[in-house]
């Protein structure tokens, strides 16, 4: 819903700022490694991303896009919510959280407080062929690209296809058809199927 906010700190720490823009200050959960580098700067502008529940809207802020791509990702694992992300992008880089990823170090992901070893396995088994496929920051990650891919998987798995055939065979089809709508990638997923 908003892609970032531009504004001036007026109250900051490291695990959230707020930032007043036209005179309205918003409340932005950031992570240490956005702490670090905004902490100097009286005037910023951060990438967001809103998480809506039924008792609260939540607004996540990041440095740059690729921070908040990684956080989207892994906000998508089943098991990881949007703190444990934080979490997961204030003890470690983006570009860090990636390698773990791709080299599958269950070692580097569990040493971050609370992620157990199922968890650290279940975000390598679900990410690194997204990531694999691209890098993050990239079109595939783009929210279009994810609204588009989620309502096809999810027509697919109700026809009754496995959901790990659906993913690879549309992230497939995405990475090769940009402008896609969601009817002709069900159509081109079905002959792939």
């Amino acid at each position: 819903m908003y892609e970032y906010i531009t504004g001036k700190i007026t109250e900051i720490t490291p695990t959230y700022v707020i930032l007043e823009c036209n005179g309205t200050g918003y409340f932005i959960n950031i992570s240490v490694s956005t702490y670090s580098q905004i902490q100097s700067h009286k005037d910023i502008k951060l990438f967001t991303h809103l998480i809506v529940r039924e008792d609260a809207h939540l607004l996540y802020g990041f440095f740059n896009k690729p921070e908040r791509d990684i956080f989207r990702l892994l906000i998508s694992v089943s098991g990881i919510g949007a703190n444990t992300a934080r979490m997961m992008l204030s003890s470690l880089t983006p570009e860090e959280i990636q390698k773990a990823i791709l080299s599958s170090d269950v070692n580097l992901l569990t040493s971050i407080k609370g992620i157990g070893t199922k968890s650290a396995q279940r975000i390598i088994l679900d990410l690194k062929d997204k990531l694999s496929s691209g890098e993050a920051g990239e079109e595939i990650f783009a929210v279009k690209d994810n609204r588009i891919k989620d309502e096809a998987l999810s027509a697919l798995v109700m026809l009754g296809f496995s959901k790990s055939a659906v993913e690879k065979v549309i992230r497939k089809i995405l990475s090769e058809n940009k402008d896609i709508v969601v009817e002709e990638l069900i159509k081109k997923a079905l002959k792939s199927l």
